[in-house]
């Protein structure tokens, strides 16, 4: 049974998840497909990923293969009520609400996997650490799982390499239409959605502190030096480094930027990014944020135990004024900012990603891989891209005959390859 904080909220939820569906193609379409052919008839399927609207179509597209779909949010703020219970109103047993606290959240966790489920999709680990601990005997029944986030990909080859995978694990953060266009476009426009829909400030003429150039903050950088701010990257990795150099950003470190920096965002998946030592020689007014997993990129624990004297200006919107009379401010707690103070990505953004779970699902159930970590197929990711062209207005080239035989290929293209395993 559903468990949400409120079904009056309901239509308000119905209402966003009809909406965003109108801007996901490649999702309608694998759901008609779905409907069709029911892939998934009989079968129990536990998502843990941001319980919004967009989760939400994922959920119902499931549902549409004839799975029994249990869905969870995966991070405490960025649980939308009304969306939860407008998914549960729709025949999908919900275990989600905002705000809970460290305790509740794994308790929501533990009812989505009470089902016992035949497959998983997880964002961050926090369903592989479940069923790799205490509660190994809800995954009697599994036959895997796929994974979206950086955060969570580190966590699976962490268990892979040490011999503990419990299950084979799909990597879909890594595929082409995930983290191309989820981790640079959709992190790039969100993380400063929300930013300037919750400071409200010019981001022109400002000094952006970006931590890490993946794919995250190449988007974070780029929409940044779009709106005309100074950006400073920071990089542990040489090739990260030569690139954001090559693309005009200055490269330092953090503490070589703290006389600079106005806005800081931290896009690692790694923790003690900005530390406590940083926060105390910022510039007076500094914002501070992050766009990883896991809220430890910045020190908030060492920092709510600090001198420094809180204030909550608005809802994710934290003063914290230290000694010497300077403050700064922390947004959405410090956790994921795109989804703690607006809406997450675009949904045409997600409709390229959930596809590509919803694939994953497919290969999985079908294929009953070995244990291991293992990419999306090629020629799934580059589906995933053709269902989108259409709605862009895009014209694809083909290939001729002699072309195919000239370059050694077929006609369809090269990359028709089984998935690979790391």
């Amino acid at each position: 049974m559903s468990h949400v904080r409120d079904m009056s909220l309901a239509e308000s939820g119905r209402m966003k998840i009809r909406w965003v569906q109108d801007f996901m193609p490649a999702l309608v379409a694998i759901r008609a497909r779905f409907e069709r052919e029911k892939p998934f008839a009989g079968k129990k399927i536990t998502i843990s990923i941001h319980m919004e609207a967009k989760t939400a179509f994922l959920a119902l597209c499931l549902a549409a293969g004839g799975a029994e779909v249990h869905a969870t949010g995966c991070n405490p703020l960025s649980t939308q009520d009304d969306v939860a219970a407008g998914l549960a109103s729709m025949g999908v047993e919900t275990y989600a609400m905002h705000g809970v606290n460290a305790a509740e959240y794994r308790g929501l966790l533990v009812e989505a996997l009470s089902c016992c489920p035949d497959l998983i999709i997880d964002d961050g680990g926090d369903l592989l650490d479940l069923l790799s601990g205490d509660y190994a005997h809800l995954g009697k029944n599994l036959l895997g799982g796929a994974e979206e986030t950086t955060t969570g990909i580190h966590r699976l080859h962490a268990r892979a390499r040490a011999g503990v995978l419990p299950f084979p694990m799909m990597n879909v953060n890594d595929a082409k239409c995930k983290h191309y266009y989820d981790n640079k476009y959709g992190t790039g426009q969100s993380v400063w959605d929300a930013v300037m829909h919750t400071t409200n400030l010019l981001v022109a003429g400002k000094t952006v502190v970006v931590a890490g150039y993946g794919y995250c903050g190449r988007g974070v950088a780029m929409r940044a030096k779009g709106m005309g701010a100074n950006v400073i990257v920071t990089e542990i990795d040489p090739i990260c480094a030569l690139q954001a150099a090559m693309e005009g950003f200055e490269v330092k470190t953090v503490e070589s930027a703290l006389a600079e920096g106005n806005i800081y965002v931290t896009c690692t998946g790694n923790c003690d990014i900005i530390t406590l030592e940083h926060m105390e020689k910022m510039r007076d007014q500094a914002i501070v944020c992050n766009i990883g997993h896991f809220d430890n990129e910045i020190q908030m624990a060492r920092l709510e135990k600090s001198a420094a004297v809180k204030l909550n200006i608005k809802p994710q919107v934290d003063k914290f004024t230290f000694p010497d009379g300077h403050s700064i401010f922390i947004l959405a707690e410090g956790r994921l900012v795109n989804l703690g103070c607006a809406t997450g990505h675009p949904s045409f953004v997600m409709s390229n990603s959930f596809t590509n779970q919803c694939l994953a699902q497919m290969e999985l159930w079908e294929k009953h891989l070995e244990v291991g970590v293992y990419r999306l197929p090629k020629h799934l990711d580059e589906e995933v891209a053709r269902l989108h062209l259409d709605n862009l207005g895009v014209e694809l080239t083909h290939l001729t005959p002699k072309q195919a035989a000239y370059i050694g290929v077929p006609e369809e293209g090269p990359y028709k390859a089984e998935h690979y395993r790391y």
